[in-house]
């Protein structure tokens, strides 16, 4: 039997608020890659089935291999063979499900860059506490959600919490896309693609000809794929649905270098 303190958090509610449901995606995603997978996934069946059973259960034995089977075909949504932080969010609803609610709100790459510009009002690259909680109140007003202000304070610290990966109290773009499903978070695409400051300031300078500090969308296409050469990736066919959703950072068709940038390069640039 494993150390009481050992043993996982909530797991036996039928119904746990934000800040549980962090407690246990932390408890079981151990490597904080982002997944809960592998070894983690069979600790998580294994514990959820004694909570839900109160009582042990042996992983050993084939039943236990079948159940488990069954639940990643009904919870694995896109059948990568790990649970992502949404479909635990389906596994075990929160009192308002405000995860839930935000892909009902941002359901595509396109509406998650839309709300992006939106949000990040002081155009900073990055969304703080402040407007955080502006955009979460507005996501659960659209969703008929009621909270109060304590709830609203504890969504913005518990989103804070799960995606603020450098601690800095503010979200990056990429730090907030993981809110996303992993089929729409086309920034996942961008990995291993992102550019040095150097790098970045040498191809937007190519690319904005006139100099006029911005480019348009047939400029865009052309970095794109020029980037996805460069880098030998193969899903070029997506490259349009990338295009678009970046595109909704830009201004009347204007991508601004401070847009692009949050997106292609490591570091802001100051």
């Amino acid at each position: 039997m494993a150390d009481k303190a050992q043993q996982p958090p909530h797991l036996h509610l039928a119904e746990v608020t934000a800040s549980q449901f962090l407690d246990i995606w932390k408890h079981f995603d151990s490597d904080g890659n982002g997944y809960i997978e592998g070894k983690e996934l069979e600790n998580f069946f294994k514990e959820l089935e004694t909570a839900r059973r109160g009582a042990g259960v042996d992983p050993t034995n084939p039943i236990f291999r079948e159940k488990m089977k069954e639940f990643m075909q009904n919870f694995d949504k896109n059948k990568d063979g790990r649970i992502e932080m949404s479909e635990l969010a389906q596994i075990l609803p929160t009192e308002e499900n405000f995860l839930l609610c935000f892909r009902e709100f941002v359901s595509s790459s396109a509406e998650f860059m839309a709300a992006w510009r939106r949000y990040d009002t002081d155009r900073s690259g990055y969304i703080e506490a402040n407007e955080l909680k502006g955009f979460l109140s507005d996501l659960l007003q659209k969703a008929n959600r009621h909270y109060d202000d304590k709830k609203l304070q504890e969504y913005t610290q518990t989103i804070l919490r799960m995606f603020d990966l450098n601690g800095d109290g503010k979200l990056g773009l990429s730090e907030m896309a993981r809110l996303l499903p992993v089929k729409e978070n086309f920034l996942l695409k961008f990995q291993g693609v992102k550019l040095t400051t150097e790098q970045f300031n040498a191809i937007f300078a190519f690319y904005d000809k006139d100099g006029n500090g911005y480019i348009d969308e047939m400029e865009l296409d052309a970095l794109l794929r020029d980037l996805y050469q460069t880098n030998k990736k193969e899903d070029v066919k997506n490259l349009t649905g990338y295009k678009q959703s970046i595109m909704r950072l830009s201004d009347a068709g204007k991508l601004y270098r401070g847009e692009l940038e949050i997106v292609l390069c490591r570091e802001p640039i100051v």
